[in-house]
């Protein structure tokens, strides 16, 4: 028989990140719930809030009924050894999305007007115009249709590009053009001159981004990472850019983060950098999602963003 609310058990355990306000914030949706930080040796709970905790937890808390992520990407935790019977579910949007479409449309509209260009022209005091370029000449490709991946691409046919989706499993969005499986990514690719990324970090999506890839690209393509910097072979994307088949990138994510000083992609000229800043967890929202869940699961109830660990996602 499921738990009362008031006896839930949950700890908190997120690295760098300040905990009053989310514990307040449960506390605030889950009255009487018994919440707090989590300390080495402290006592079993039954649920817990995460972001890159450490091994020692796990192995502690080897009870727990379901692992709440506060990040949308799950590969860092799917890296330690979890407990067998633990659910791990992640946030199924909490206000990324919108944030994502945001900084995705913005990243392609910039290169599609040319605004780096006309940047440069003000820096010098150039009065110029360009050409008028033609959106069926910039198909935009958008890898991975899931909660985000879905937003992005929606937002995008909104400013009349041809947009290509692909994704390990059929997925139907209007206005989207579908590509699945592994049978039809280079078809996929050759059909897109703007790449956006938003895949899962898997094994098998480890260095996606790379020679091979960016080759199939139409003429002249454009790379857009928001997913995570080892998706991204950082020097088949520098030496595709000083060939001229890959006109420049946006990039949010890296391998290292902070990116370290002197790296190539601080001072490219084609390359616009971000800190991981694309798609920010947003806290009330945050909340309020993982309460949500954590009552349906203390009903017995089923509840969205499942993550399989086979798959990754």
């Amino acid at each position: 028989m499921p738990l009362p609310l008031h006896a839930m058990k949950i700890t908190f355990c997120c690295t760098g990140t300040k905990a009053e306000p989310w514990l307040q914030g449960l506390s605030a949706a889950l009255p009487g719930a018994d919440i707090s930080v989590w300390q080495p040796g402290a006592p079993q709970a039954d649920y817990a809030v995460v972001w890159a905790p450490p091994q020692q937890f796990m192995d502690e808390q080897a009870g727990l009924k379901a692992l709440f992520n506060i990040g949308a990407g799950v590969d860092a935790l799917l890296k330690l050894r979890l407990p067998p019977d633990t659910l791990v579910v992640r946030l199924d949007d909490a206000g990324m999305a919108v944030q994502m479409a945001e900084y995705v449309s913005h990243a392609v509209i910039r290169h599609f007007r040319e605004f780096d260009g006309y940047e440069a022209d003000m820096a010098t005091g150039r009065w110029g115009y360009r050409k008028p370029r033609l959106r069926s000449d910039y198909p935009i490709g958008v890898m991975g249709l899931g909660v985000l991946g879905e937003r992005v691409a929606k937002a995008l046919a909104q400013f009349d590009f041809p947009i290509n989706g692909w994704s390990r499993s059929a997925k139907a969005i209007d206005g989207v053009r579908a590509f699945t499986g592994t049978e039809q990514f280079n078809e996929f690719l050759a059909a897109s001159r703007v790449l956006v990324n938003l895949l899962p970090l898997t094994p098998d999506t480890a260095d996606v981004i790379n020679k091979e890839t960016l080759a199939r690209l139409q003429p002249g393509a454009y790379v857009i990472n928001v997913a995570r910097g080892a998706h991204l072979v950082d020097e088949d994307l520098l030496a595709a850019i000083d060939s001229g088949h890959v006109a420049g990138a946006t990039l949010d994510v890296f391998r290292t983060e902070p990116l370290p000083a002197g790296h190539a992609f601080w001072n490219h000229p084609r390359i616009t950098i971000t800190p991981h800043t694309s798609a920010r967890t947003l806290r009330e929202e945050s909340i309020a999602q993982i309460a949500r869940k954590m009552a349906a699961l203390q009903r017995g109830e089923a509840v969205a963003g499942i993550v399989n660990p086979a798959r990754g996602y």
